[in-house]
């Protein structure tokens, strides 16, 4: 157990961006053999979009995302008002949830999110946010595996809300979207004429992690290609160029 955890509080204070922070979280709780986790947080304002990092199945977060289903999902109306870890679906389900509630949990266990553990945390901050370790319906040892180590996965979760506000509060907004440091950077050296390759040997990263910026910026302005999200940019901060 010290190993693990020394070993997440390493890698988490280098962690620079959500992909470093998602494998890094990825590692520590198949440690625990946890293999699903999301991490949730909300300014206290709720004036900028929820900030998710998640291995969950991409078709479940876009349907998730699409239909809007954080508005009414029971887990993160329930992380406000629990101080502390909670499993969920309640073993009184039908009386504690609507149809519509409990129909998130029968689609989401299509996906192998059938039950979870939620770390509810709250920081001087006021920021809302939560750490949910996740497995399959099916999966007999999750439960007894998140109850023995849940001290440990509660602090884990601590630290990684702690450094992702650390990494995150750099972030810079343009035309009201909220862009990381990495993001922003990868996209200014696009719009100075440099590849994916050019931009990584600048910023000292991978190839692959610049597209993966890239792509999260052309998500985050809805656009369909990069050359649209420059041109936002411009019109938006062209001081930023």
């Amino acid at each position: 157990m010290q190993r693990v955890y020394e070993t997440f509080i390493t890698r988490i204070s280098g962690c620079a961006d959500t992909h470093d922070f998602r494998e890094t979280m990825n590692v520590a709780a198949l440690e625990f053999q946890i293999r699903s986790f999301a991490y949730f947080s909300h300014s206290a304002d709720q004036t900028t979009e929820p900030r998710v990092i998640s291995n969950y199945p991409q078709d479940w977060a876009t349907r998730y995302r699409e239909k809007a289903y954080q508005k009414i999902d029971p887990v993160i109306r329930s992380v406000g008002n629990q101080p502390e870890p909670f499993f969920w679906p309640s073993e009184h389900c039908s009386k504690t949830y609507c149809d519509l509630e409990t129909n998130i949990f029968e689609e989401a266990a299509e996906f192998g999110i059938g039950r979870g553990l939620t770390v509810p945390i709250h920081d001087r901050h006021k920021q809302k946010a939560a750490m949910t370790f996740a497995a399959a319906v099916d999966d007999q040892n999750f439960v007894e595996t998140a109850r023995v180590y849940q001290h440990a996965l509660q602090l884990m979760a601590t630290c990684f809300h702690i450094h992702a506000r650390r990494v995150f509060s750099k972030a810079t907004i343009i035309d009201g979207v909220t862009l990381t440091k990495r993001e922003l950077e990868c996209l200014q050296w696009a719009a100075r004429g440099k590849s994916a390759g050019d931009t990584g040997e600048i910023l000292g990263i991978k190839r692959r992690t610049v597209t993966f910026h890239l792509e999260n910026v052309r998500r985050k302005f809805e656009v369909r290609t990069v050359a649209q999200a420059i041109a936002i940019l411009a019109v938006s901060r062209p001081d930023l160029i």
